[in-house]
């Protein structure tokens, strides 16, 4: 589990047959999970100011693999007793999206992110989502994907600020809003508000 909040940016070394290093401060062990621009990997080896992590076949399938250069994100697994700050990140991608607009406002930036039809139904208005491994929060749905508005402090902290229109982005939806889904998945006259509800009886 991760919380979707970026420990910091790591250099990318080499990516070939799978097997992805990384240059960090951060220093992992040997089979510690650390999610890479929101993606869960496994450190299979660590040398002296690199490790490196291994993307299955399914993994490169799913993510937004032309991004694995320059600067990515990293953020280790959640220990117990850490804060959780953002939101329960699990490092599995969902899908992904398309940059389809970036507005700079007075004191943020919002950003337009277009995704698969099939994932809009996890798509909840001030719900949560993970983009390339931050927490968000969702301020706009749209027909085919959502805004979101980035504030200054996250762009600094992020590659965020690197991002232009046409770039593919790793999404993981919140995990809430999928098991509640696949809950009442069949169930006629189940709609958020109805959700709302019954969970306020908690």
């Amino acid at each position: 589990m991760f919380t979707g909040l970026i420990r910091e940016f790591a250099t990318v070394v080499s990516y070939e047959n799978s097997y992805l290093t990384l240059k960090a401060k951060y220093k992992p062990g040997i089979g510690d999970s650390i999610a890479t621009n929101g993606v869960c990997l496994t450190v299979v080896s660590v040398a002296k100011d690199t490790f490196t992590v291994e993307l299955s076949a399914e993994t490169r399938e799913i993510m937004a693999i032309e991004n694995l250069k320059g600067k990515v994100h990293i953020e280790p697994a959640m220990a117990i007793g850490d804060r959780l700050e953002g939101h329960i990140v699990q490092g599995h991608i969902d899908c992904v999206g398309t940059i389809k607009s970036i507005t700079k406002n007075q004191n943020a930036t919002d950003m337009v992110v277009a995704l698969p039809k099939e994932y809009q139904k996890f798509i909840i208005p001030k719900g949560s989502i993970a983009i390339d491994g931050v927490s968000l929060t969702l301020n706009d749905i749209k027909e085919d994907g959502f805004r979101l508005t980035i504030i200054a402090h996250t762009l600094d902290q992020t590659i965020f600020s690197d991002y232009r229109v046409g770039r593919r982005v790793n999404i993981e939806t919140d995990m809430f809003a999928r098991y509640i889904y696949h809950m009442f998945k069949g169930k006629k006259e189940i709609t958020w508000d109805n959700v709302d509800n019954l969970m306020a009886l908690y």
